[in-house]
């Protein structure tokens, strides 16, 4: 039988069990776990922007469109760190990575949108609501892939909005004194990452947990009184 190894989430959530197993020092095991993930998240958007690159394109290269890539990939690695060069016959686009320990460099295709392509989907997502302690009626609607667990995306989703307010665009949004809520996060963090996570975003908004209530049946009279046929008296 052949055995698959542990995502992110998955090791990360072991991490966080055994780490108070192993020290008795809280801010140590913090400390640890917080490295850890960290670099995690960075070998991970590494593998996906080296995938990216072998599979994927920007389908032209008017600013926006490669402004709003760059956004992406400097929430990933740092604003600092990630230098986007269009080639002369804008084909391609040279993209370099420059991080404390290395450097990654790698061309993206440019191909217009035109032939239609079939998208597999390898993992179907399931429903993933969630709502916060201190408000249990109130949910966003989320997905996670079938092949997360409940915990383990929730250690994801916590993951993420970690990273988010350390990035340039949540310490700017820090300094303009937005509130530092779920709410906020979820609204404004790119969906490629919570789709690299295996999450999705259906809504920005929240909504109202309905309960639903059977309805009460009718008594004899007023069922007589409706027109509706009696029903038989019990012996």
């Amino acid at each position: 039988m052949k055995s698959t190894g542990m995502n992110e989430a998955q090791f990360l959530a072991l991490l966080q069990k055994v780490l108070p197993k192993a020290t008795q020092d809280p801010h140590l095991s913090s400390t640890i776990y917080d490295q850890v993930a960290k670099e995690i998240r960075l070998v991970n958007n590494l593998k996906s922007f080296e995938k990216f690159c072998a599979e994927g394109s920007l389908p032209d290269l008017e600013p926006a469109t490669v402004a709003e890539y760059q956004s992406q990939l400097e929430s990933r690695f740092g604003a600092d760190n990630v230098a986007i060069t269009p080639s002369e016959k804008g084909d391609t686009v040279a993209v370099e990575i420059d991080l404390p320990d290395r450097k990654v460099t790698n061309r993206i295709k440019v191909r217009p949108p035109g032939a239609e392509e079939e998208e597999e989907l390898k993992v179907r997502f399931v429903p993933f609501p969630v709502s916060l302690p201190s408000d249990p009626d109130l949910l966003w609607v989320l997905a996670r892939r079938e092949d997360l667990g409940p915990d383990e995306a929730a250690i994801a989703l916590a993951s993420i909005e970690e990273e988010f307010w350390e990035t340039k665009a949540g310490q700017k949004m820090l300094r303009d004194q937005v509130e530092k809520t779920f709410a906020e996060f979820i609204s404004r963090v790119p969906a490629a990452a919570l789709t690299d996570s295996g999450l999705k975003r259906h809504y920005k908004e929240p909504e109202p947990r309905k309960t639903l209530r059977r309805l009460v049946p009718a008594s004899q009279s007023e069922l007589e009184a409706l027109g509706g046929a009696a029903a038989p008296a019990a012996a």
